[in-house]
């Protein structure tokens, strides 16, 4: 990295004011460091954008206490084909949805010195809020600021911010229901006894990873959120209502187009699918993503019901801690690669 483009990244992270600052200046352009690199804006005519609908999965029947194998086939054929889809009556009131992705954006919209109080790129802090975790590594910075709350084990509630604190907590309980009630369908859909994944661990660690993204005066020169893979079992995505979100399918760029009251699954164990955020002139655009991690202490191998002799396991067991800080050591677009270090 040259040193005039350090210079620019340690000035921006410096005022703590991330992107909405930016934006607070009333900018009619973005500073360099936003710039996606020439080869990657000319790589990008390559590909196509569609409105392709992704799969919509009604969960009714799980609400009712019926694991039907209607939807246990929704889910694997999603899931297998996609990575990505969308849930429906899913049991999660609307007003808690609400007033999750509110508490986000009146987090956002606090004076400077309260959002100076969270300030951090520590990973080990619990309740943190930065720009661009992988600022000093990546490419180019993306055009989104973010509340990340981990919750590997006891979040004592008075370490989040007041103005999200209630909604937040009420949003973990009902997200948590979910979760295990998809690792189940998951499970099942694998062809293992409902409680495997569970079992397993793989709901015992989660993450919450609150995303600001303000208008772009010039949304084609950069990205909200580079293209990746989530690094966990399992991710549910809230998001308000600008589309935004973009899928990888068969070659093409699938834009997610909002569901009102519906939840985003995307799936790293099925299907791993890249997916991006496109910058865009409206905003702000909100989104939470939940990731469901599993404990950092636990090692995880690829499953032995699954594999055989023609079906042979592709990566390595990993400590699940290991693999998260060889994450948060490189950038985000910098995943794939990352997946490769662990193949058999």
């Amino acid at each position: 990295m040259d040193a005039e483009r350090m210079k620019e990244l340690k000035e921006f992270d410096d005022m703590k004011a991330g992107v909405k600052g930016l934006v607070d200046a009333n900018l009619i352009s973005i500073p360099k460091i936003f710039m996606r690199p020439p080869d990657e804006l000319a790589e990008e005519l390559k590909f196509k954008q569609t409105d392709i609908e992704v799969p919509v999965i009604d969960l009714s029947d799980i609400q009712k206490g019926n694991m039907c194998k209607e939807i246990v086939e929704e889910v694997r054929f999603a899931s297998e084909n996609w990575g990505f889809f969308q849930v429906v009556n899913h049991g999660i009131p609307s007003g808690v949805l609400n007033e999750m992705i509110d508490g986000v954006c009146l987090f956002n919209e606090e004076d400077l010195e309260v959002k100076k109080l969270f300030c951090s790129r520590n990973h080990k802090q619990k309740v943190r809020f930065n720009s661009n975790y992988d600022l000093y590594k990546s490419r180019f910075a993306n055009w989104r600021d973010t509340l990340t709350i981990s919750l590997p084990d006891h979040l004592d509630p008075e370490e989040l911010p007041v103005c999200c604190r209630r909604a937040t907590q009420e949003y973990i309980k009902h997200i948590i229901k979910l979760g295990d009630s998809l690792f189940e369908l998951l499970s099942e859909a694998l062809g293992l006894k409902a409680d495997h994944l569970k079992t397993l661990g793989c709901g015992e660690g989660y993450t919450l990873v609150c995303h600001y993204y303000p208008a772009c005066p010039v949304p084609q020169l950069t990205l909200g959120a580079s293209k990746h893979s989530d690094p966990g079992t399992l991710t549910i995505l809230l998001q308000s209502q600008i589309c935004s979100l973009q899928v990888l399918h068969e070659g093409e760029w699938v834009n997610i187009r909002p569901i009102p009251g519906a939840l985003l699954i995307s799936i790293d164990r099925l299907k791993s699918v890249e997916h991006r955020v496109i910058a865009n002139h409206e905003g702000p655009r909100i989104s939470v993503a939940c990731f469901f991690t599993g404990s950092i202490y636990m090692t995880y191998s690829p499953i032995k019901e699954l594999t055989s002799e023609n079906n042979p396991a592709r990566y390595r067991e990993v400590v699940f801690g290991e693999y998260r800080s060889k994450f948060f050591s490189r950038s985000l677009d910098d995943k794939s690669s990352l997946l490769d270090y662990y193949k058999q």
